[in-house]
């Protein structure tokens, strides 16, 4: 298999970037793409160029790391998968396939597919925890909590912190993300007494760090590999604004 990569190159956040393109063989349709990049990158070092920065940990879809645009898409053509799992078979002999970073001024490059998404720790350190020490874990159903409840926060808590939903929506709203955060612990009863604490601050934090204002196009849950509902951003809307009468 054949395909060219046309790839995003920047070495700095204060350098102008560009794309460059690469035509890159012998790939095998059931590479993953990043090791389709791996193959480049090997490439790259023969050939004593510099190699292609790009993010990743786990490659298991689980640590959200190795998010970039492919073919203008988050992640690639596929719903609810991450770069990491998609692969080469999903693209045709001879492609050109287009690779960027996010796009989202909150996301500055650091280096090609590399950006700095430190913005999601900052919103997390305003709340996205409970403060109380609670000792060892405790036995499962010490504490009962319903069904459709202890659902709906594990629904939340999926979120691994991508930011694809950013860098997908035209405003570049961290709204999905941190409503994610906010709901999981809300939600459950351990994390009530900081409820209204945590759901102001964490807002507060996310528009300090210039994230846009969501406008419900949806564009955020349609790329989230994790599927994650924009019913949540609503929830945390209204949260906010009992946290503000009630606090």
């Amino acid at each position: 298999m054949k395909v060219a990569f046309r790839i995003w190159r920047q070495d700095n956040p204060n350098e102008k970037g560009g794309f460059k393109e690469y035509q890159v063989d012998n790939l095998n349709a059931d590479m993953s793409f990043l090791e389709a990049l791996d193959h480049l990158n090997e490439l790259l070092v023969l050939r004593n160029e510099k190699v292609v920065a790009f993010e990743y940990d786990c490659r298991e879809g689980i640590c959200g790391q190795c998010g970039v645009f492919i073919n203008g898409r988050a992640h690639g053509p596929h719903d609810n998968v991450t770069t990491c799992q998609l692969h080469m078979r999903s693209f045709q002999d001879g492609e050109t396939i287009v690779i960027e970073p996010w796009r989202a001024k909150s996301f500055p490059v650091i280096k090609d597919l590399i950006v700095d998404r430190s913005a999601f720790d900052r919103i997390i350190e305003q709340g996205g925890y409970i403060s109380a020490k609670t000792g060892t874990a405790p036995e499962a159903n010490a504490i009962p909590i319903g069904k459709e409840i202890s659902d709906r926060a594990m629904d939340a808590a999926a979120c691994i912190g991508c930011g694809a939903c950013v860098a997908t929506c035209k405003n570049s709203s961290a709204a999905l993300f941190t409503s994610a955060k906010i709901n999981h612990l809300n939600l459950l009863p351990q994390g009530q007494p900081e409820a209204y604490r945590r759901v102001i601050e964490m807002t507060a934090q996310m528009a300090k760090e210039g994230f846009g204002h969501c406008t419900f196009t949806g564009a955020c849950e349609v790329e989230c590999p994790e599927g994650i509902s924009i019913t949540n951003i609503a929830e945390m809307n209204a949260r906010y604004f009992k946290a503000k009468i009630f606090s």
